[in-house]
């Protein structure tokens, strides 16, 4: 028996099995949206992505403001926002606004003054985009999808991904969606069971869409690679066990690379024509491998629950060796985040949150630098050289990010109902969510 409670990736945001041509599953595009996408052969970008020794390293990095896909504007869950309060002893925060978006726990993606999120109510999923500073919803859109809700409180798990004029949704069923991002209109949808031949898995779908140049990348009991402005499939990998995290691009000497911890192994797979380079073998207890692969230069952490551990390997475009293995670091399903040379995440499994650990280990040695209690199975971002923790009861918690001790700063509490999804900080405003669909936008500015 499956003693489990797996989330959605937020990001997490990551899906699934088999094969088929992609293109009978995209809808029509009416003749204005056909011209408008054939003028915009290179349409204007938002999240500009460019290489850097192995790493992603945005153009907009240094933008306040924009946090447009799972784990941020550079992949690697650090915000650039420095111009935002840390120690609210003399001065308390205070919740700008509260809303509610559905069962669910996809996180907050931005850009532009405008939020987006989804949620799930009485059989439907929704897309939801928000003024930033109100929470006034500015456009929605709605679909029939499954819950699946098994052992946990179901609903979308993937973030909505902005690249400039569109933006693209994955449904917890594999409702795959691209919107002109200014009206929520549709441009073209896929759905990946159809698509792909498979099942919706067992905890579905929730990997969050990667743009990546003119790919869009999901998984889908593989990775897939499809045209991001009209959903064809440009290529297909091997199939595996599907996971539930979401996959990394990187660049190593001119040759751009994917890397993706599915329930069977870490692959890591060519961008350009979709050719599996290598693999791991990394199955986990309950088939719930669920975080994102961390690169850094030529190294590559994973990490999984149920007792599974994390591993640091190094790859040298043809092979991964391992450097470590242990069970320092088992990320049940919210990424661990590299900060200054050390690992910083939630150590244990959602169903025995009591004995989960705040932890910080070392990247290069794996080694235990100290770990803290109280948080329960939740989540955390970096900006400013500090943690922006918030536990699974609904605390807001500001601490130093120190490989020497756990160095709490701040506390308030935001939110009362089950929290897992990752908090986000754009404009010097956070913002928290449950999976009940609370939505509280915490103001921290000077």
């Amino acid at each position: 028996m499956k003693s489990v409670t797996l989330l959605c990736l937020i990001v997490v945001g990551t899906l699934m099995a088999a094969c088929s041509d992609s293109t009978q599953s995209t809808i029509k595009v009416d003749s204005t949206k056909k011209e408008i996408l054939k003028a915009q052969a290179d349409p204007v970008t938002v999240v500009e992505v460019s290489f850097n020794d192995a790493q992603f390293v945005s153009q907009q990095n240094s933008k306040t403001g924009y946090w447009p896909n799972w784990l941020g504007p550079d992949y690697n869950g650090i915000s650039p926002e420095t111009n935002w309060r840390a120690d609210w002893s003399q001065k308390p925060p205070t919740v700008l606004w509260r809303g509610n978006v559905g069962t669910g726990y996809s996180s907050i993606s931005a850009a532009n003054g405008r939020i987006y999120t989804m949620g799930h109510k009485a059989g439907n999923e929704t897309v939801f985009c928000l003024d930033a500073e109100t929470g006034k919803e500015i456009w929605k859109h709605t679909y029939p999808a499954e819950l699946v809700n098994r052992l946990n409180a179901g609903g979308p798990g993937a973030t909505p991904t902005i690249d400039g004029e569109f933006l693209y949704t994955n449904s917890r069923d594999g409702n795959l969606l691209c919107f002109e991002i200014q009206t929520g209109n549709i441009v073209w949808q896929k759905r990946l069971t159809e698509a792909y031949q498979m099942k919706v898995p067992e905890w579905g779908f929730t990997c969050s869409p990667l743009v990546l140049g003119d790919k869009l990348i999901v998984e889908a009991g593989r990775l897939v690679a499809l045209d991001k402005k009209t959903g064809v499939e440009l290529w297909k990998s091997t199939p595996h066990m599907p996971g539930y995290g979401t996959p990394t691009a990187f660049e190593i000497d001119g040759t751009t690379y994917i890397a993706l911890l599915n329930n069977e192994c870490l692959t890591i797979t060519r961008a350009d024509d979709g050719k599996e380079v290598t693999t791991f073998d990394w199955p986990s207890p309950f088939a719930t491998n669920s975080t994102t692969p961390i690169i850094d230069g030529k190294s590559i952490f994973i990490s999984s629950g149920y007792g599974k551990g994390c591993a640091l390997f190094d790859f040298d475009n043809l092979q991964l060796k391992t450097r470590y293995t242990n069970r320092d670091m088992k990320n049940h399903f919210n990424n661990s985040v590299l900060y200054q040379k050390h690992f910083y995440g939630m150590n244990g499994n959602s169903n025995l949150g009591r004995i989960v650990r705040l932890t910080c280990i070392d990247q290069q040695t794996g080694k235990m630098k100290w770990r803290e209690a109280g948080f329960g199975c939740g989540s955390l971002l970096i900006a400013d050289g500090k943690l922006i923790i918030l536990s699974d009861e609904g605390t807001l918690v500001i601490a130093k990010a120190s490989p020497e001790s756990y160095q709490e700063i701040s506390r308030f509490k935001v939110l009362d109902h089950q929290c897992w999804t990752v908090p986000v900080l754009c404009n010097g405003l956070v913002y928290c969510r449950d999976s009940s669909g609370n939505v509280a936008c915490v103001d921290l500015r000077p």
